[in-house]
């Protein structure tokens, strides 16, 4: 299935993806390929790009074929669109005193594969290594997190643990800085305002589909760290204005379009 962690942002398979995700739901779980085509070129995608992307989604799992030639959401993929929803759309920071879970992970030394799984997964979903085979994440986070264990066959060797009060040798916020990359994510912050500043509000369609492409991989990455562990500077807030505020004006008339578009 093609996850947000695959699908590059910008390219035009994710571009599609999102048009899928954004929209295929509430069209009844069905689009002809036409209209499809037709919405990648008000992305300013060319038709034969559009068609190789399609392709690929249903490849990937995320489109079938349906009856009349129509392309079909997998219903597979549901599950994942909702996490998705959940992620995307509703941004959640941690409050002073709100649980943390650890994880802790023994993989025996013949599943190599299955590390390097947990190694690219987890921080996807804004967990931090705190030392081999242990990381950290905020409370909220632990249903997704045991799913992802589930579904990659490690929850056999994995414990969760509930704590309030993560006690490291160095202050909080010093230890916070050493499991999360900060810096990266300030610079994934830095990326996304910097592709909303040049959206055409004209555009509604186009503007919201490219503000949602760029957004969407930020919330799994940043796990929403309390204030007090963060830089006084600190751009998440920015940016989670600047999403409600552009799709306060874009979403709707993004979503006209697309029903008059589709039929």
């Amino acid at each position: 299935m093609l996850d947000d962690i695959e699908a590059r942002p910008g390219s035009t398979t994710s571009l599609l993806r999102t048009v899928v995700g954004l929209y295929l739901r509430r069209l009844d779980g069905e689009i002809s390929p036409a209209a499809l085509v037709r919405l990648a070129g008000d992305l300013g995608i060319p038709a034969d790009r559009a068609r190789t992307a399609i392709t690929r989604l249903k490849q990937r799992g995320l489109l079938t074929a349906a009856d009349g030639g129509r392309l079909a959401l997998n219903p597979a993929a549901i599950p994942m669109l909702d996490r998705g929803d959940r992620r995307i759309f509703q941004v959640h920071t941690m409050r002073p005193g709100d649980p943390w879970t650890l994880v802790s992970i023994t993989v025996p030394e013949p599943l190599r594969a299955l590390r390097h799984q947990l190694r690219r997964r987890m921080p996807f979903l804004g967990a931090g290594a705190v030392a081999a085979g242990l990381w950290i994440a905020p409370g909220h986070l632990e249903h997704e997190i045991d799913e992802l264990l589930t579904g990659l066959g490690a929850r056999p060797y994995a414990t969760l643990f509930r704590t309030a009060d993560p006690t490291p040798a160095v202050p909080l916020p010093q230890a916070a800085r050493s499991w999360w990359d900060l810096d990266a994510l300030r610079a994934e912050h830095e990326r996304f305002q910097a592709s909303v500043a040049d959206l055409d509000p004209s555009a509604p369609f186009d503007a919201y589909v490219r503000m949602i492409d760029s957004w969407r991989v930020l919330p799994y990455l940043d796990p929403g760290l309390p204030a007090g562990l963060l830089p006084a500077d600190w751009p998440g807030a920015r940016s989670a204005g600047l999403l409600a505020d552009l799709s306060a004006c874009l979403s709707e008339p993004a979503w006209r379009h697309v029903r008059d578009t589709a039929g």
